[in-house]
């Protein structure tokens, strides 16, 4: 309170420059993904975007970057980074890669905003133009099953199905689309690198677990991933948390239905479990510091509405969270990281240990006054 503060627009770094030979992308710091999936599908190939068109590339890719299209097929975003340009607490413009000044290339891929500001990116992109994908919804009195179903389809699941499970609670506003407003719903994401009827027999338990009010899983091209979840696009308050978890077997689907099925009073909007495994378990040469390699997957709760409205949520979530510690696992996806988790411990608690001690000495040598701050913080400790 009352320190003076400084906030740093990068709106305008806003240049794309896609390499079809080395199958890179470069962009600014102000870059949204949906330019970056537009450049590159012009040259058939594809980056590893998330479930929004208009999230940035930047901020998205150093807490890990969670691909919603491909990340069981290929992992974390920030271990496909190839360079990258930062500005540290110094004032020094840093090139930085595995080459130089690795310490520090590894780090930032996982401190997000910790270690300085990032002015530009590099990054891989893959030769994919097209997905199978889109929602499966039911109503929200179908929960269990399609849970179960849910379960059962993402224990057996190739490495080219990368999906999620929400169970969304909307409120009568106009942030969301007319039919589902006011509603209690579940709904599947599905993206799959393959055929059709690789996807349909993949798919048929669950469709088969409750009447699907809305089914869009299709063939498209990779510039309509927006479609598979069809995010909000008008800005709005929310507060959020997160947790991570096991494989859905039976005690756990107990206590999740429990939690938040057709029975349950939530307050929260959405309560959604991601699908990780895959690729994203690998810690290949080269990886950053951010990805969670060992859940299977990310709970993520989100309530829209500013702090007043989202505060039922967010005890709520801490009570949820509260029932499910037997399962919970070590680690927390950065990118869906609210303010209720900001104090230094659960920072700590965020990172596996080693991987926090590391951070903490980068951060003392590249900002040991702590002037990047106002963050989920690591503290500099060059003996941490």
């Amino acid at each position: 309170a009352g320190e003076r503060t400084l906030l740093i627009t990068t709106r305008r770094l806003a240049g794309v420059t896609v390499d079809p030979v080395t199958r890179r992308a470069r962009v600014g710091a102000g870059v949204r993904w949906q330019q970056v999936v537009d450049a590159a599908a012009q040259h058939g190939l594809a980056p590893l975007v998330g479930s929004s068109p208009l999230v940035g590339v930047v901020g998205y890719t150093l807490g890990g970057g969670l691909s919603a299209t491909m990340g069981r097929k290929h992992g974390w975003a920030s271990d496909h980074v190839t360079a990258l340009d930062i500005v540290t607490a110094d004032g020094e413009a840093r090139h930085v890669d595995a080459q130089n000044e690795a310490e520090l290339f590894w780090a930032v891929r996982g401190a997000k905003s910790n270690l300085g500001v990032v002015t530009a990116i590099e990054f891989a992109l893959f030769p994919v133009t097209r997905l199978h994908g889109g929602v499966l919804i039911f109503p929200g009195d179908h929960a269990e099953s399609v849970l179960r179903a849910y379960a059962a389809l993402t224990a057996q699941a190739p490495d080219e199905l990368t999906s999620s499970i929400a169970f969304m609670r909307l409120p009568d506003l106009p942030v969301f689309p007319e039919p589902l407003r006011g509603t209690f719903t579940v709904h599947v994401r599905i993206s799959f690198l393959g055929s059709a009827a690789d996807a349909d027999a993949l798919l048929e338990p669950l469709r088969a677990a409750g009447p699907v009010v809305i089914d869009t899983v299709a063939d498209l091209p990779y510039t309509d991933f927006a479609l598979i979840y069809s995010d909000p696009e008008g800005p709005a308050p929310f507060a959020e948390r997160t947790l991570s978890l096991p494989p859905l077997t039976g005690d756990l689907v107990e206590r999740l239905i429990e939690g938040f099925g057709a029975q349950a009073d939530v307050p929260a909007t959405i309560v959604e479990l991601r699908h990780l495994g895959g690729a994203l378990r690998t810690t290949a040469a080269g990886a950053g510091a951010a990805g969670l390699r060992a859940a299977e997957f990310v709970l993520w709760v989100v309530t829209v509405g500013d702090p007043e409205q989202t505060r039922p949520a967010v005890l709520w979530t801490g009570e949820l969270f509260a029932t499910l510690e037997p399962w919970a696992l070590a680690g927390k996806h950065l990118n869906f990281i609210g303010q209720e988790d900001l104090g230094a411990e659960a920072v700590r608690a965020a990172y596996p240990e080693a991987t926090y001690h590391r951070l903490a000495r980068v951060k003392a040598t590249y900002d040991p006054a702590n002037v990047f701050r106002l963050n989920h913080n690591i503290l500099p400790s060059a003996t941490d």
